[in-house]
């Protein structure tokens, strides 16, 4: 297995139904294809913690990687929101905004996800050419 990180990594809670379903939207909205997804509780992401210490072990927080930066939570959403058609892509700019009052939202959704949108055990159905950018 590459010891390397891809260029921009996407690691989501993949038990998670909400997560499950928001990567899907990811591919089905993105204007290129350079984000590679992995689940919380896979190598990927324990490698990606040997980089990045300030990723949790928890699995609640969604992390973009990219630049060689991680972004958690809220701050992760709106960088990946980078990589989107319009108009989703302009939510980019918000990521100005204080992680702080943006991450309360994220954390209400957060402590909910399982109850409202369930677990699941795999991602959803994808292309073959889709199934190459998920990472164990």
């Amino acid at each position: 297995m590459p010891t390397e990180l891809p260029a921009v990594l996407v690691l989501y809670d993949g038990t998670c139904g909400l997560c499950a379903r928001s990567v899907r939207w990811i591919l089905d909205h993105e204007a290129d294809a350079e984000i590679r997804f992995a689940p919380l509780q896979g190598p990927t992401a324990a490698r990606a913690r040997e980089q990045f210490p300030q990723i949790p072990l928890s699995i609640d927080t969604v992390v973009y990687i990219a630049a060689g930066r991680a972004h958690l939570r809220s701050k992760a959403l709106l960088h990946a929101a980078g990589h989107l058609r319009a108009p989703w892509r302009w939510g980019y700019a918000l990521r100005w905004f204080p992680a702080a009052v943006l991450d309360l939202g994220y954390r209400a959704v957060a402590a909910v996800r399982y109850r409202v949108w369930g677990r699941v055990d795999a991602c959803g159905l994808v292309t073959p050419a889709q199934r190459t950018r998920f990472l164990p």
